[in-house]
């Protein structure tokens, strides 16, 4: 099964399905930045942002220019942002 059939097949998985699915696949395939970047994505879809994290880095180290770059940066856009209105003066 190819990464493309796996992400199609998994769009209707649960957290767990999808995550052990793309888990056996690096396992099998442990150069393919996509499916670590994949990965990443559900862990991020479902609360777990340091695993999220730790897959896009993953996949950076492979990849350099892998997509992965572009959920980091998002990544960290996220976590790093303040309302300084919310604080109290």
């Amino acid at each position: 099964m190819t990464l493309s059939e796996l992400k199609e097949s998994l769009l209707t998985a649960s957290y767990d399905e999808a995550v052990k699915a793309l888990s056996d696949y690096i396992a099998a395939h442990p150069d393919d930045d996509e499916a670590l970047t994949a990965r990443g994505m559900k862990h991020w879809g479902a609360g777990k942002r340091s695993l999220a994290i730790n897959d896009y880095l993953a996949a950076i180290a492979i990849n350099p220019e892998s997509t992965a770059r572009h959920a980091l940066r998002a990544a960290s856009d996220i976590l790093d942002y303040r309302n300084k209105d919310l604080y109290n003066p």
